[in-house]
């Protein structure tokens, strides 16, 4: 709480001093007071409330995060396991995963041709590389101990997977997931405010554009918080299947 009250402050006195273009702490919460009070409110495509806004980009999300376990999770297994695919694979990940999501979302317009598919193929792109190099990790660095134990004990290919390696991998698998899904929603807030769709990212620039500054911090604020939930429920998620496999 302290940490809040002292931006708070800080806010307050850049507004009176070298800032004077931003809206104070008071002015914000007036001009954006309807988004808040009625968050689900839909006026026109671009005029919603503020979590109508963030439930569009959430959507998307969603649906590139989980193409991106999908497709992450198996390649990273591979990848950790086998040494001739890393070392056919491995130089052509680390050239790929520097690419900026700019740099995806118009090759994904030239794929698709619609907004909606890019953004999830930019979102699943730019997102999957932390959960292929963590996944590949975590399996590289499975005890040798464990694996012994499992052939002596006969595990089959399916056993020794669920009894032995996803276990000891999880904690590096779901680093993977955590940094992707931080990912994921970055990634959504540029491709928004590129394509200019009705979601929390296309919403920011609308009001840049209109020079509405209470509307932007309002977007600021929503991201920050939205990425601090969406990581507090991946650790949630992790603890319950560290439980469960234990």
């Amino acid at each position: 709480m302290f940490g809040f009250l002292c931006v708070l402050g800080l806010w307050q006195i850049s507004c009176h001093t070298w800032a004077q273009n931003l809206p104070t702490p008071a002015k914000t919460w007036e001009m954006s007071r309807l988004y808040i009070t009625d968050p689900f409110a839909k006026r026109g495509e671009m005029d919603q409330g503020i979590l109508r806004f963030t439930w569009n980009s959430l959507v998307l999300v969603t649906k590139g995060y989980l193409i991106a376990l999908l497709i992450g999770t198996p390649l990273g297994f591979i990848l950790g396991s086998s040494r001739g695919f890393a070392k056919t694979f491995d130089p052509l990940i680390q050239m790929l995963k520097p690419i900026s999501p700019l740099a995806w979302l118009p090759l994904g317009l030239v794929l698709f041709q619609k907004t909606t598919p890019s953004a999830i193929f930019t979102i699943a792109i730019c997102s999957m590389w932390p959960t292929v190099l963590n996944t590949a990790i975590g399996v590289r660095n499975v005890p040798q101990d464990y694996l012994n134990v499992g052939r002596v004990l006969r595990f089959s290919r399916k056993k020794m997977l669920f009894k032995i390696l996803l276990p000891a991998a999880l904690p590096y698998m779901f680093t993977g997931y955590r940094l992707s899904l931080g990912i994921a929603w970055l990634v959504i807030v540029a491709a928004e405010m590129l394509t200019g769709a009705p979601g929390i990212g296309g919403f920011l620039w609308q009001e840049y554009n209109s020079l509405i500054y209470e509307h932007i911090i309002l977007s600021i604020i929503t991201i920050g918080l939205i990425g601090f939930l969406l990581d507090w429920m991946m650790q949630a998620v992790e603890r319950r299947m560290g439980a469960a496999l234990s």
